[in-house]
C-alpha cells in the first residue's frame, strides 16, 4: 500500500523538481494534504514561488486546474458561477465558475475583502456551492491551494477565522537558501525561464483517479490509541496555554490525525509514529490559535508559541 503511495509521490516530485527549486518539504506537505483530502494556505513574501509550486503540483497530478486571481473588486459569483438567462426558452442556466475544478489556486486570497473570501467557505467545507437556491456538487477531488502575502503588506486583509479553520494546513514559505538561489539563477542564465512555465511543460504523473485511489489507501494507515491521544493532547494544550487567547478547534485535532496518516504514507509507512504528528502539528495549528494581546506586543509569533506547546506535551513511547 505505502509503496504505491511512495512511488506516486516520487513520480510527482521528479516532475515538480523540474520547475521548482528547494521546496522539498513544502511539496511533501502539499502532497500529504492532497492525500488527506484537505486544503492548504501558503504564506510568503512576493517572489518566493508560492504560485509556481501550486502550478507545478497541479500539472504533475493532472485533472482540471483553475487559477483565481483575488482582487479587491472580485465578486462571489466570479468564483462560484452564476445563472445566465437563455432568451430562446426563457429559462436560466447555471454557468459554473472556476471553483468547479479538481485543483483550484486562489492566488493572493488576502487581497480580496471578506465577503468574497467567504464565497469559498461552503465549497471548501461541503464540496458544493448553492446558486439560486439549488446545490451544485463539486468534484470529489476538489482541493483549494490558496496563497497570501503577510498581512503586514499594504493592500491585504486578514482572512476571517472561520475561513482559516477550513484550511487543513498553513505552510510558511521563506526565502531560498543560497545554493538553491544560485541554481535558480543558473537555470535562468541558461535560458530556462522558470516563472514562465508554459502549458504542457510538465506532464501528469498521476491521474485524478490515481489520486482518489491513493486517498482511499491512506485510510488503512494505522494510528494506535497512543497516537490518537497524542493528537488530542497537543490540540487541547493550546486551549490552556498562557500566551494563547483562543486555542485550536476540534477540527484541528481531526486534521492533525488525518494529515499524520497521510504523511506517514508519503514517508513509506503504514503506521503513524510521533514524529509524523510533530511534523504536522505546526502547519495544522499555526493559523488556528489567537495570541493574547500582551503576547503580540512582546513580539512573540504564533510559530514560537506552537513550538513551545508541542515541546511541552509528553511524547508517547
Amino acid at each position: 500500500m505505502t509503496m504505491r503511495i511512495g512511488e506516486g509521490y516520487a513520480a510527482v516530485r521528479e516532475e515538480f523538481d523540474r520547475a521548482v527549486i528547494g521546496l522539498d518539504s513544502t511539496l511533501e506537505m502539499l502532497f500529504a494534504t492532497l492525500l488527506a483530502g484537505g486544503h492548504a494556505l501558503l504564506e510568503g513574501y512576493p517572489g518566493t514561488a508560492k504560485t509556481l509550486a501550486v502550478r507545478a503540483l497541479a500539472a504533475s497530478v493532472g485533472g482540471r486546474y483553475a487559477r483565481i486571481q483575488f482582487t479587491p473588486d472580485l465578486m462571489p459569483a466570479d468564483i462560484t458561477g452564476t445563472s445566465v438567462f437563455n432568451p430562446a426558452d426563457r429559462t436560466f442556466t447555471f454557468r459554473p465558475g472556476p471553483v468547479f475544478a479538481d485543483i483550484v489556486l486562489a492566488d493572493e486570497i488576502n487581497r480580496a475583502p471578506s465577503k468574497t473570501q467567504a464565497a469559498l467557505l461552503e465549497a471548501m467545507q461541503e464540496r458544493r456551492v448553492t446558486a439560486d437556491g439549488r446545490p451544485h456538487e463539486l468534484p470529489r477531488s476538489f482541493t483549494v491551494f490558496a496563497t497570501q502575502n503577510p498581512i503586514e503588506y499594504e493592500g491585504t486583509y486578514p482572512l476571517p477565522e472561520a475561513q482559516l479553520d477550513r484550511f487543513m494546513v498553513k505552510i510558511a514559505i521563506g526565502y531560498p537558501e543560497a545554493p538553491h538561489e544560485r541554481e535558480m539563477l543558473a537555470r535562468y542564465r541558461d535560458g530556462v525561464l522558470i516563472h514562465e512555465l508554459p502549458s504542457g511543460a510538465l506532464k501528469p504523473r498521476l491521474s485524478i483517479e490515481d489520486l482518489l485511489a491513493l486517498r482511499g489507501e491512506v485510510h488503512a494507515v494505522r494510528a494506535e490509541d497512543a497516537i490518537v491521544a497524542y493528537c488530542v493532547d497537543v490540540v487541547r494544550q493550546t486551549r490552556d496555554w498562557p500566551a494563547i487567547a483562543v486555542g485550536a478547534s476540534p477540527r484541528a485535532a481531526v486534521n492533525l490525525l488525518l494529515l499524520s496518516k497521510a504523511l506517514a504514507a508519503v514517508r513509506g509507512r503504514d503506521y503513524v509514529v510521533p514524529d509524523d504528528v510533530k511534523g504536522c502539528a505546526l502547519p495544522v495549528l499555526r493559523h488556528r490559535v489567537m495570541l493574547r494581546a500582551e503576547t503580540e506586543v512582546e513580539g512573540t509569533r504564533e510559530d514560537d508559541v506552537v513550538r513551545d506547546v508541542i515541546g511541552a506535551v509528553k511524547v508517547p513511547k
